[in-house]
């Protein structure tokens, strides 16, 4: 099951048997919800397309004493309703489960109106957000099951492209072990990781929680190797360039940030594979980045030296 449909299944599940949660949302999914809503109206909450008063009903439930799931497009979500995020949920103190659907370009065909590279980089702008980023619907499943006890505010960043398979570890997962330098990689791109790695003395360690950041798992992964450290995120480039820089403050080193381009605006629809393209995050174009920037350094990487944190 896709992503999305994981997603909704689970919170159906959620809701029925837990009164304390609700879920919010903005036309889109409701369809899928409809007999969860027939179940519990007063707990699935549709409020038409008004994204600004879709976060702002989430967050007047938390203030209620429930647990609410807001769910839209990322572009709707966090672009449209930023503010009522920073002022209803963060400036308030209130918590809650953000999911969107749809990432960076996932609905490529609806033109850019559908597109959020800068969502993560724009909740990342406020304190205290844990980000997930999946990149298999088992772990969509598993983080959002984890999301729901606490008051802690979460977002969610579910998409249509996936992994062969699901990485379960927390924080930094090791999958290879390398001396050339590390590369990280960050949800759904970790298939084409893997493969624009195939040959290289690297060591690829993953990540579906992006914040807080696993500094410690970095360092550690940075010990046994040159200190040349690729990142590659499913959107906006160097959104988490900070975070690297922090964790290797004490130690010189060389970063490159891949991801959603920064110098130019994408003008094409197409499929999502012609935005990969675009944006250089197709597994042959990251290739050949990671190749430039190491020196394509050769040598036999140890894929079985993975010792998942």
């Amino acid at each position: 099951m896709p992503m999305r449909e994981t997603f909704l299944a689970t919170t159906e599940e959620i809701i029925d048997a837990d009164p304390d949660v609700a879920v919010v949302l903005a036309d889109i999914s409701a369809a899928q919800l409809a007999g969860a809503a027939r179940r519990h109206p007063d707990r699935v909450i549709n409020v038409g397309i008004r994204e600004q008063l879709l976060v702002s009903t989430g967050a007047g439930l938390a203030l209620a004493g429930l647990r609410p799931i807001v769910h839209t497009f990322p572009s709707f979500l966090v672009e449209r309703a930023f503010e009522q995020i920073k002022l209803d949920f963060s400036h308030q103190d209130m918590g809650g489960v953000l999911v969107s659907w749809g990432a960076s370009y996932d609905m490529s065909t609806a033109g850019r109106t559908h597109q959020s590279p800068g969502d993560v980089a724009l909740i990342d702008s406020l304190p205290g957000w844990t980000v997930h980023v999946p990149g298999h619907p088992a772990e969509a499943r598993r983080l959002l099951l984890e999301s729901i006890p606490g008051d802690g505010r979460v977002y969610l960043r579910l998409s249509a492209q996936e992994n062969a398979s699901p990485q379960l570890g927390v924080g930094f997962t090791r999958l290879r072990s390398g001396r050339a330098g590390v590369v990280v990689a960050v949800g759904p791109v970790l298939d084409r990781v893997l493969r624009a790695t195939a040959g290289l003395d690297v060591t690829v360690l993953y990540a579906s929680t992006i914040r807080p950041f696993d500094g410690a798992g970095l360092r550690s992964a940075v010990q046994s190797a040159t200190p040349d450290v690729v990142l590659v995120e499913p959107y906006l480039a160097g959104t988490s360039a900070h975070c690297v820089a922090e964790a290797l403050s004490e130690v010189p080193h060389r970063l490159q940030a891949l991801g959603v381009r920064r110098d130019v605006e994408v003008r094409t629809y197409g499929e999502i594979a012609d935005h990969d393209l675009a944006h250089g995050l197709d597994a042959g174009s990251l290739g050949l980045s990671i190749r430039e920037f190491l020196g394509d350094r050769r040598g036999t990487a140890d894929a079985s030296g993975a010792a998942g944190r």
